[in-house]
């Protein structure tokens, strides 16, 4: 397909809608003067952590075989995440550029340019370039790949490299892991889908329940983004850099030397890593005292570069 025309697709199909919804969030408490964005932002979290994000799950965990092509895509993409990791650590903690940051705002950094929003964005886009099935990329990179990672590896980057707190007794990853609504109901469904116990209606049921998923995530995105507050800082922008455009590089390289012949999911997985940074990167800077002003940022800039970014990377033969 020809460039700009692909181009103009995602545009129209895929950053218009999330243009909309996001600005809508940004909007809202200037709309309504009586809207509390602290309130609604965690109310509608809940929504979707405890019923919505679910039953996607369940549909696509219930309703997807597990082949080694899918599970190339959360390899891929840790690949990715670890790389970009260490690039970072390396700017933030070794070079002058962190040289005068506290370790709670090069913490966050590091989280921020690690992680992305592999699922809310990320689906979008692969729906774009692969149709509606390649959700299923999304879903397993963030049960396999995020969300072990970001609750262990993102926890000692926050508590060792960045809050240094002592005598504080954090909940073991496996209890916080083991309390996630998300993971029981991926965790059933690939029950059901491994026993041949899947039952259409009820996949199609769930999958319905589960679109508002994204829409409701975008939404809370415009309430999260310190819009006025977005000053380019060269540690931020730095960050933003790695995560959008050199973890894409990492995950494209790696999947030429893995997969001599690359084929959808391995370029899924180059998409999964174009996603700005994840929205946790706010609760992980809440929960263990880093610099939540700089993981605002972070969420922020990326999110608004990734409409910048991502025709770059296609526009460089990265994704197919």
């Amino acid at each position: 397909m020809d460039y700009f025309i692909q181009l103009r697709g995602l545009m129209i199909e895929v950053m218009l809608p999330l243009t909309l919804l996001v600005a809508a969030g940004a909007l809202w408490p200037h709309i309504y003067a009586d809207a509390n964005p602290e309130l609604l932002r965690t109310q509608l979290n809940r929504v979707v952590m405890y019923i919505f994000y679910p039953c996607i799950l369940f549909a696509v965990a219930s309703s997807t075989p597990i082949t080694p092509a899918l599970l190339s895509v959360p390899l891929l993409v840790g690949i990715g995440t670890l790389v970009s990791g260490v690039l970072l650590y390396l700017l933030l903690y070794k070079s002058p550029l962190g040289k005068n940051l506290s370790d709670s705002t090069r913490a966050v950094l590091m989280i921020g340019g690690m992680w992305g929003n592999t699922f809310n964005i990320g689906a979008p886009a692969l729906i774009f370039f692969f149709g509606k099935d390649a959700v299923r990329y999304a879903i397993y990179n963030d049960v396999l790949m995020t969300m072990p990672l970001v609750w262990s590896l993102g926890v000692w980057i926050a508590t060792r490299l960045g809050s240094h707190e002592k005598g504080v007794n954090y909940p073991s990853v496996w209890r916080v892991m083991a309390s996630m609504p998300p993971i029981w109901a991926f965790i059933l469904g690939f029950a059901s889908q491994q026993l041949g116990l899947t039952y259409q209606p009820l996949v199609s049921a769930a999958h319905f329940v589960g679109q508002a998923a994204i829409p409701v995530v975008l939404f809370v995105l415009g309430l999260t983004i310190p819009w006025r507050n977005l000053t380019p800082r060269p540690e931020i922008l730095a960050a933003a850099a790695v995560k959008l455009l050199v973890m894409p590089l990492i995950v494209w390289l790696a999947a030429r030397e893995l997969f001599p012949v690359m084929g959808q999911a391995q370029y899924a997985a180059v998409v999964e890593a174009t996603t700005p940074a994840m929205m946790t990167t706010l609760l992980l800077a809440d929960r263990f005292k880093l610099d939540s002003a700089t993981a605002g940022l972070i969420v922020g800039w990326t999110t608004v570069l990734f409409w910048l970014s991502l025709p770059l990377v296609m526009g460089l033969g990265m994704i197919k």
